[in-house]
């Protein structure tokens, strides 16, 4: 089931519904289902759509100070940052890296007792080491105490990972949820389904707020097709969940 997960977004998502309307006007020799998949193709690769998509996912571009946030029972943060990689026994830090450095320093301002990394690992890279084990030598390499270190169990996504939370935790408690900013909508909704009671903090972000329009806003890029797919996702996840909630 994961794995289709996994692949229905791509079916229904720029990428995939390109190469399906392309593949189906030419079999049909139908050239405005050839243009429609360009186009959508096009769209969805300016910089100026990619990054609108994702300013609806992450909300007000604003990184709060450690020492603003409200005290919690734990610290939690969310998976997805690292690579695991031959000769770098901790992983090499993937683009979520923000999630970890945000973490201990929330721990660091005295913001909670507790740091909890989830347990996270696909059920296909079964002789993986869980990431939060890594991220837990890592965090005690920097001088977080051991017994102040906690790591979930597997999760091999973000509903599982709050629920491996709540097993770890306990319902009820208060816990400051540090993850992306465009990833923070859906697991609020995940976490908070858990029973727990949920301080946001947003890492991570994608935007820059004070970027300029320029004709290069409205050429195609691959890492803005990446932004638009990846907020759509993170839509079409929020929308799943509320349904089989319904």
């Amino acid at each position: 089931m994961l794995m289709l997960y996994k692949i229905l977004p791509f079916l229904l998502l720029p990428p995939g519904l390109t190469v399906l309307l392309v593949a189906l006007g030419t079999l049909l020799r139908r050239r405005s289902l050839v243009w429609l998949g360009i186009a959508l193709l096009w769209g969805f690769s300016m910089p100026v759509v990619g990054n609108a998509l994702m300013g609806v996912m992450e909300g007000p571009a604003q990184r709060l100070p450690a020492a603003s946030a409200t005290p919690a029972d734990a610290i939690v943060v969310a998976g997805g940052m690292t690579n695991q990689i031959p000769g770098a026994p901790l992983g090499e830090w993937g683009e979520a890296a923000d999630r970890f450095e945000g973490a201990v320093e929330l721990f660091r301002a005295g913001r909670a007792p507790l740091l909890v990394f989830t347990g996270g690992r696909l059920p296909w890279k079964s002789n993986f080491v869980p990431e939060g084990e890594l991220l837990r030598r890592r965090a005690i390499r920097l001088g977080v105490a051991e017994g102040a270190v906690r790591v979930t169990g597997v999760a091999a996504n973000t509903a599982e990972e709050a629920r491996r939370a709540r097993e770890l935790l306990g319902e009820g408690r208060r816990i400051i949820l540090v993850t992306s900013a465009f990833h923070m909508p859906r697991s609020l909704m995940l976490f908070r389904r858990e029973g727990f009671r949920v301080e946001p903090c947003r890492v991570d972000y994608r935007v820059e707020p004070e970027a300029r329009l320029t004709l290069l806003s409205f050429l195609p890029d691959p890492e803005s097709l990446g932004d638009s797919f990846t907020a759509l996702r993170e839509m079409m996840g929020i929308a799943w969940y509320a349904l089989r909630r319904g």
